[in-house]
């Protein structure tokens, strides 16, 4: 595989996708939307709570009802107890409240006076504190592999070629939030750091290979020792992800809303990593190495 030959191409290809998503985020705040989709968790919202007082559907008879008065793409409904249901949306003004009742009511035939359990406005549930902590997660995480890169392998180059295809992965998906508009909420944090911690190890398999095969390399010929590296584990990595992916699309399609929510970041943040992990961890690599080796010379 020419893998060091086209690295401008690949580099290219993901400087592209992350550049769309970057451009994205203000677009969206020009146009009144915020830079992202931030859920209730982000921003709070108002809250709904209505006895049905018969069997319904979500999917299918409360969320387009909700979607359609407050305007809000994805409500947060969930049933409470064995009739009831809870509905949280962005914050909603008490005639957009009056009038989302009242449609349910007419729907379902409710009781004014006693249907109605509960409607307030809630606070965000994750707060700064929360966010700044899984960002200070996300960053220390970095160094640590970083470091512990750096002293597996006895070469700096092998530990920021690893842990920079982590950010890209990470923008990656920022990118597809953003262009997508896929809810930000709590599952967005743990997806992120789900991410980082599976998209390391393909790296290191071929890194691996990488050291293993420097041994009987031809001195000096680096894009042939990585080109040779990357084409036999290149199946170990794809069938890999293939195993995992099959199982995340099948959580995607076939789970509940939350479960999607979850799933979808962690379909592209496996495909982007399997990416990186070909494509840019091994040629990062060479670009430093080479570099080293142009200032010593």
């Amino acid at each position: 595989m020419n893998i060091i030959e086209k690295r401008k191409t690949w580099f290219t290809i993901s400087i592209i996708i992350i550049l769309a998503g970057l451009l994205a985020m203000p677009i969206n705040a020009f146009m009144g939307n915020g830079i992202l989709n931030f859920d209730v968790e982000f921003i709070g919202g108002t809250v709904m709570e209505v006895n049905i007082g018969q069997d319904f559907d979500i999917a299918n008879d409360i969320r387009p009802v909700v979607v359609e008065i407050t305007g809000d793409e994805n409500p947060q409904i969930t049933r409470s107890g064995a009739q009831g249901v809870s509905i949280k949306t962005k914050s909603i003004d008490p005639e957009t409240r009056a009038k989302l009742y009242n449609a349910l009511k007419d729907k379902y035939n409710l009781d004014g006076m006693n249907d109605l359990l509960n409607v307030d406005d809630v606070s965000p549930t994750i707060s700064t504190e929360m966010q700044l902590k899984a960002l200070q997660a996300l960053l220390v995480s970095s160094i640590l592999m970083l470091i512990y890169i750096t002293l597996r392998f006895k070469d700096w180059r092998f530990g920021l070629a690893a842990v920079l295809p982590l950010i890209h992965d990470v923008f990656i998906v920022l990118a597809v939030y953003s262009i997508a508009r896929v809810p930000v909420n709590n599952s967005f944090i743990a997806a992120i750091l789900t991410i980082v911690g599976y998209s390391i190890n393909d790296t290191i398999v071929v890194f691996d290979r990488i050291r293993e095969n420097k041994k009987v390399a031809k001195k000096g010929d680096l894009e042939g020792l990585i080109d040779k590296s990357v084409s036999q584990t290149i199946v170990r990595s794809i069938n890999t992800s293939i195993t995992t992916l099959v199982t995340i699309t099948m959580l995607y399609f076939l789970g509940v809303p939350s479960i999607k929510e979850f799933a979808l970041p962690l379909i592209v943040g496996i495909i982007s990593g399997t990416y990186s992990s070909i494509f840019i961890a091994s040629p990062l690599w060479y670009e430093f190495h080479k570099k080293s080796i142009a200032k010593t010379a």
